[in-house]
Order: C-alpha cells, then structure tokens, then sequence
C-alpha cells in the first residue's frame, strides 16, 4: 500500500541532510489502496475517498494514540511545546504549501494557524494503516480564517513515519491522490514558505 521513497541528490549541504532524511524515512502511501470506498458513488473521480469513517479505524495503542492526538490538536490550534514534542529532533512536515526540514520551522507551521485561523477542530479521524514504523490516518479538519470567518471542512490523508523511539520522522499530509514533487519549482515554493514562516509567526527558539 506504500513504499519508501525513492534516493535523490542534494544539490547543496542543507538539501543533502533533508534528502537524507526523505530517503531514509519519507512513505508514499497508495491513497486508492488506503481508502478506496466499497460503495463506489462515494469515491472521487480517482477512486478514493478521503472522509474518515471513525467506525472502522484501526486501534492504536495507547501511545500511539498519543502521537495522533498531539498531531491533532497541532491542527487545531495547540501550538504548544508538549505537542511538538511528538517529532524527532530532526523532522520533515511536507504537504502542497511547505516544506519544513526543521524541527524549528515545522514549530512555525503550527504557530501559524493560531494567527490566521479564528478556529481549527479535528471533526473526525480515521486510522487507515498502523505499521511498526507508521500510522497513516485520514483527517477531517474544519477550519475557520479570521479575514473570512466561514467555516470549511477539509479531508486530507496523514502519513506519520516513526522512528525506534517513537518520534515523528516525517509528516506527510496529502490533500488529494497526487504524492509531492521534490524538485523544481513546486520545491522552492514550498521550502521558502517553511524558510520564511518563522519570521511571521516566531515560535519560541527552544523548539
């Protein structure tokens, strides 16, 4: 249902380490395999369906349930250093708008969304795939702009890579059936949003 990602070279000292990190522990999940719908009216035109169904997620154990809640009140607006501490001290957070190579700049990710967002609550999860080294999980968030304040709910399909201790290594969030582009300029768009976000939303430097 997913494989590791394929070897890239780095082009400089700090793509070199975040490549490192992405050979070693970036997942490509099969989003169809993972959560195609048996009743085919509810699958996208691509044949998934990325609402969660809470009835049928896989149990975690308890402290995995632990990282998917941390995960999820980042989300929802925690940016708190209790739940950041659910990542290894080297990370990667990679969805369609950043790319964060630092523990420090995924901190800005999730600082960001108190100052732009009124409101940011999990609706429901799904977990759809719980391996030694790790949890995949469909996510239902509805968020809430300050400029605009209409709610909007938001399916998404989570990949948590752990590490022996536990750790978040990577964090993949998927918005729709395409998996991410490492190169060019999809790449430098996103790596100057996680290079530059903590200039805005300055979480504390301990993190």
């Amino acid at each position: 249902m997913f494989e590791m990602s394929v070897p890239v070279t780095g082009k400089s000292g700090k793509d070199t380490r975040a490549n490192a990190l992405e050979n070693e522990s970036e997942i490509r999940p099969d989003p169809v395999a993972l959560t195609q719908n048996p009743d085919p009216s509810k699958n996208s035109s691509s044949g998934m369906d990325y609402e969660p169904y809470p009835e049928k997620t896989i149990k975690l154990e308890p402290e995995r349930e632990k990282i998917v809640q941390s995960i999820c009140n980042l989300y929802s607006r925690s940016a708190s250093k209790e739940d950041m501490m659910v990542y290894a001290e080297e990370a990667i957070y990679d969805d369609p708008w950043s790319y964060c190579d630092t523990h420090y700049k995924i901190a800005g990710q999730w600082y960001s969304i108190p100052k732009i967002m009124k409101s940011s609550r999990t609706i429901k999860t799904q977990v759809v795939s719980s391996e030694p080294d790790s949890i995949i999980f469909k996510l239902q968030q509805e968020y809430t702009p300050k400029p605009m304040p209409i709610a909007k709910k938001v399916n998404s399909l989570v990949t948590l890579t752990l590490d022996k201790e536990g750790k978040v290594r990577y964090h993949k969030d998927m918005w729709n059936e395409k998996d991410y582009s490492h190169e060019g300029l999809g790449k430098i768009m996103k790596e100057l949003n996680g290079d530059h976000l903590t200039k805005i939303t300055q979480p504390p430097e301990n993190l």
